[in-house]
């Protein structure tokens, strides 16, 4: 499975982004998707995550909670990942990942797919 995020870009402080995530040649509704990040000089963290059929969603960091909504775009075939009241620290690369078992996991290990990544830059 080929995945493609986009939606990335330049925002200030207190905007918002949509980001989506797209596999170029398979159905993502059979898996959980989730959304990966990774600032400068910090290691990858787990952000969210939708299981497959859109069961049950997840949110990992504190920070974000409240700001972020993750869903499926079932008309696109794509897992969209809505970002309100961004703030500078949410400055990363962010990153989309399947698994075809299903379930939600914060662990990298557990995806067997990884998009390109598209970075998302929040000016103070």
């Amino acid at each position: 499975v080929q995945l493609q995020a986009s939606g990335g870009g330049l925002v200030q402080t207190g905007g918002s982004l949509r980001l989506s995530c797209a596999a170029s040649d398979f159905s993502l509704d059979s898996y959980a998707v989730a959304w990966f990040r990774q600032a400068p000089g910090k290691r990858r963290e787990a952000v969210s995550c939708i299981s497959s059929r859109s069961a049950r969603t997840s949110y990992w960091q504190d920070s974000t909670k409240g700001r972020l909504a993750i869903s499926r775009d079932n008309a696109n075939d794509a897992v969209d990942l809505q970002m309100n009241n961004l703030k500078p620290e949410d400055t990363a690369v962010y990153v989309c990942a399947a698994s075809p078992g299903g379930y939600c996991s914060a662990y990298p290990g557990d995806y067997a797919s990884w998009g390109q990544g598209t970075l998302v830059t929040v000016s103070s």
